[in-house]
């Protein structure tokens, strides 16, 4: 973190599945001292302690269905209320379409608060479905097979990838060249953010 504490570091990583932006992520916010913020994290941790949360989650997942806008917003106002995000937080999952930018906007305007950055992680598709193919291979997952694979980047592309049109009018895009080693990338988002003033990452 830079020597000025009132540089808050309030950021969104975007990217596709295969991306990288789940390990890209995590170094980010080691490096200023914040706290990421997976709504997939806090799903997975509610339906493993079996919360009333976790309860709702999971029969909403059983019978197919996305996890509603709203009950997703409000699980993540509540996360970041907490002490820990007061100071900045990397939003890693959400918003994952239009209307949660929407409500993502809302609450940080009643904080008199706004994101500072939006790191998109720029992957070919061609890229992601290598990577994923390759990663179910390690993973012994037969289910992740091709299509499957496929159907996620469709799903991303169509309800995810719109948000950056959103964003980019208000400057806050830093599109970051997602092809190379992890620290050539981690180095790139540490430049992009640098030049915002936004703390130093390597």
């Amino acid at each position: 973190m830079t020597d000025d504490q009132d540089r808050t570091a309030r950021l969104l990583i975007v990217g596709p599945q295969g991306s990288g932006k789940g390990t890209q992520g995590v170094r980010v916010a080691e490096a200023l001292g914040i706290p990421v913020v997976s709504t997939g994290d806090i799903f997975r941790a509610n339906i493993k302690e079996g919360t009333d949360l976790g309860q709702q989650v999971t029969a909403i997942l059983d019978s197919g269905d996305l996890v509603p806008d709203e009950l997703t917003s409000e699980i993540v106002r509540d996360r970041l209320s907490q002490e820990d995000a007061a100071g900045g937080f990397l939003l890693d999952g959400y918003p994952r379409n239009t209307a949660q930018v929407a409500h993502l906007d809302a609450f940080l305007a009643e904080h008199g608060a706004s994101l500072d950055a939006v790191i998109l992680l720029d992957v070919p598709r061609a890229e992601s479905m290598a990577r994923l193919g390759l990663r179910s291979v390690e993973q012994g997952r037969s289910d992740d097979n091709e299509a499957a694979i496929a159907h996620r980047l469709d799903i991303y592309e169509h309800e995810t990838a719109p948000i950056i049109s959103v964003y980019e009018p208000r400057g806050i895009v830093d599109r970051i060249d997602g092809i190379g080693s992890l620290d050539e990338i981690t180095a790139r988002i540490s430049a992009a953010l640098g030049a915002r003033g936004i703390g130093q990452l390597v």
